[in-house]
């Protein structure tokens, strides 16, 4: 698992197309089977050594004086940033599928690549890396907040999370597909992030909507499952107003360090 993880973090690095932002620090692969020493890590308590990767929550922390009191706030204080140029799953919060896509089109509507959501939590075809929009000044690692319009490309057909007015095969809702590729990419893949409770910036596990910019549909899933080629697989469609089932995670991935902007 640590050996996968690790070409995934060079191949993301290598794959990385806008400009570095400085960093001192590497980036950070939830759910491997190693403990990285940290020390006092990005102002956590000394008594933080190091950070457990392999919980169930993607990272755990283990402290080194044995205060319970001190070991809950650093824990409950330390939630990975989301950057751009981060490779993520977003996990559906009721079902816990992943967001997912994979070289098949749909039979109808569009025919452009399917999005769906899987229940198998180590496919590497759920994969998203976080982009900006084209032509701002952002750049690699800096940090994402609520309002923020962004783009999710699949990390392995490099397709753009995308949506519009084709109707959805299984409710008839608005289509979610993947489109385009490197140098093809229109505001069909802008999706605006909008963070749900307290705090602005996004992190790892902190509920968020994805609201599509040329339809206002949210990005949206539920129970309802594909019977043939995609079978088992949950559909993801976009839907116009707030609910329960348009609420997404950030869960396991490789998350780049964070550099504020200049």
């Amino acid at each position: 698992m640590a050996a996968a993880l690790f070409a995934l973090a060079l191949l993301l690095y290598l794959g990385l197309d806008f400009p570095e932002a400085s960093t001192a620090q590497s980036s950070y692969a939830a759910r491997s089977d190693t403990a990285v020493e940290v020390g006092n890590f990005r102002g956590l308590c000394p008594c933080v050594r190091f950070l457990r990767f392999g919980t169930p929550g993607g990272f755990g922390i283990e402290n080194t004086h044995g205060s319970d009191r001190c070991y809950y706030d650093c824990f409950s204080n330390f939630r990975l940033q989301i950057s751009y140029g981060s490779a993520i799953k977003l996990m559906h919060e009721r079902t816990k599928f992943r967001l997912h896509s994979h070289d098949v089109p749909y039979g109808s509507g569009s025919g452009q690549q399917l999005v769906t959501s899987f229940p198998n939590v180590d496919d590497a075809n759920s994969y998203w890396i976080v982009r900006p929009q084209p032509d701002t000044s952002a750049k690699q690692g800096h940090p994402i907040t609520h309002g923020t319009i962004v783009r999710l490309q699949h990390m392995k057909t490099r397709k753009w999370l995308h949506s519009h007015l084709h109707a959805s095969p299984i409710t008839g809702n608005l289509e979610v597909s993947c489109f385009g590729g490197e140098g093809e990419s229109d505001t069909g893949d802008h999706w605006m992030l909008e963070i749900e409770g307290s705090g602005k910036t996004w992190r790892q596990n902190q509920r968020i909507r994805l609201r599509h910019i040329d339809t206002g549909g949210y990005l949206h899933s539920h129970d309802r499952k594909y019977t043939r080629i995609a079978g088992g697989q949950q559909e993801v469609c976009g839907v116009g107003d707030k609910r329960p089932d348009n609420v997404w995670l950030a869960a396991e991935g490789v998350y780049l360090p964070v550099s504020l902007p200049k």
